[in-house]
């Protein structure tokens, strides 16, 4: 291979680096498209055409192989300022009358959505450290898909009832928060953590008490297997009846739903103690419940956590489902239903929004615990 190749890639590689540039070149001095009949150009707004020659800049610097972090972060960051022109030029329209789109602007479109991919993939060869490093690359692409979603839905003119722009759902969230709190309290502060406390606490109890007895083992187990494959609609509306239409049906169904994984996980984990482990317990003259607190549960800890982990989406799904089947005037579940029978999808959207982000946050708590619990742990001490 020869030095330039090793130095940029092969020949097939450069020309896939260097095509933004040509299409960001040939988008700028095209038409973007016509409106009422007159013709839209890059030219006639100057603000927006600084920021367009920023997809140039960054299609310049698409073939050089930047290894350092802050010629990444520059590519990275002209890239970002190249998506500003047509979600600013997408802003101004007027939905009543909105432009036939022409060539320019999709080939611009093109040349955004290779120099995304060519960023997101240069920061995923960087080894970043720290917690937001670590992530660094999931919150680029989340942020490009913001971005593709935001401009295809504006620019072939989605009706909102079916896909809304994400600057729809931020305004309908913003509009419907003091709602969303309320639902948020009912559905995830009471039904989710309540239902997933005592599903998870009544789990891990319970798998202690069949480690240690055989015949629940024999007995208990296969119940506990028939249970968990129950469907959340069959047992929802009984619950519902069971418990009212408030949350404690709700943290009822979350109960079930995150009982068996953490049984299961706990089972597993007392048993992977090792017998080099349990023979120097044992020389040293412990007991049962003395190697079960100093040994067996301190090896089980990272399959508990990978049961928590689990439970924690579970959990807020089950939540979520039940109120489908009864619920009061508030919930996350109840608002979905209530907001997509009235075709108000950006309330719904909005809503799923808080779910989500109230998962991940559960979820990053519960990780950033067992990297705290489990330091001892290969799988921790490699990160």
């Amino acid at each position: 291979m020869s030095p330039l190749a090793q130095q940029f890639g092969s020949p097939r590689q450069i020309l896939l680096a260097l095509l933004p540039l040509f299409l960001s070149l040939q988008a700028l001095w095209r038409p973007l498209g016509t409106v009422d009949g007159r013709v839209l150009e890059w030219s006639a707004n100057p603000p927006l055409l600084a920021f367009a020659f920023a997809a140039v800049l960054a299609g310049l610097l698409a073939p050089w192989p930047l290894r350092n972090r802050p010629a990444v972060a520059g590519f990275a960051l002209l890239a970002g300022l190249a998506a500003v022109a047509p979600l600013a030029l997408l802003a101004q329209q007027d939905p009543a009358t909105p432009p036939v789109w022409d060539a320019g602007f999709w080939l611009y479109v093109v040349a955004l959505a290779l120099l995304a991919g060519s960023s997101v993939r240069r920061v995923a060869r960087l080894d970043l450290q720290g917690p937001i490093g670590a992530q660094a690359t999931a919150i680029l692409f989340g942020a490009w898909a913001l971005v593709f979603w935001q401009l295809l839905t504006q620019a072939f003119v989605v009706p909102r009832v079916l896909l809304p722009a994400p600057s729809q759902v931020w305004h309908a969230l913003l509009a419907s928060w003091d709602t969303l709190a309320v639902d948020f309290v009912q559905t995830v502060l009471h039904a989710v953590l309540i239902g997933y406390a005592v599903g998870c606490g009544l789990g891990f109890a319970v798998g202690v008490l069949i480690d240690r007895s055989p015949f629940l083992q024999r007995g208990l187990l296969p119940l506990s297997a028939l249970a968990s494959t129950v469907p959340l609609i069959g047992i929802a509306p009984i619950f519902v009846m069971w418990f009212g239409f408030d949350w404690q049906s709700k943290a009822a169904v979350v109960a079930v739903m995150t009982f068996f994984p953490m049984l299961v996980n706990t089972l597993a984990g007392l048993k992977s103690a090792g017998h080099m482990e349990l023979d120097l317990m044992r020389s040293y003259g412990s007991g049962y419940w003395r190697t079960l607190l100093l040994l067996r549960i301190p090896v089980a800890m990272p399959f508990v956590f990978n049961a928590l982990k689990i439970n924690s989406t579970l959990a807020l799904i089950g939540a979520i489902v039940a109120e489908f089947f009864g619920s009061p005037i508030s919930g996350l579940g109840f608002r979905i239903s209530t907001e997509a029978a009235r075709l108000n999808m950006p309330v719904v959207w909005a809503a799923i929004l808080v779910a989500a982000v109230s998962g991940s946050v559960l979820f990053a708590l519960l990780a950033w615990a067992e990297r705290r619990a489990t330091f001892w742990h290969p799988s921790v001490r490699k990160t």
